[in-house]
């Protein structure tokens, strides 16, 4: 499976981390996910049918930049 790492900006607190989680695994063909709330570091492995920019889209929809 491929492997997108992010840095996500504005995580905060764990309600945040919660919220970036659940809109990355709300996704189709999710498989590990690993988000840090300290770094703003997310590794996110994941099915050919969903792209980088799906996922970028999917956590900037839930309020938090990427880079």
């Amino acid at each position: 499976m491929p492997t997108t790492t992010l840095t996500i900006s504005g995580m905060q607190s764990d309600e945040c981390l919660r919220t970036v989680m659940n809109a990355i695994q709300d996704l189709p063909h999710i498989g590990y996910v690993e988000v840090s709330l300290e770094t703003g570091h997310a590794e996110i492995e994941h099915g050919t049918l969903v792209s980088e920019g799906d996922i970028r889209a999917a956590i900037e929809d839930a309020g938090f930049p990427t880079r």
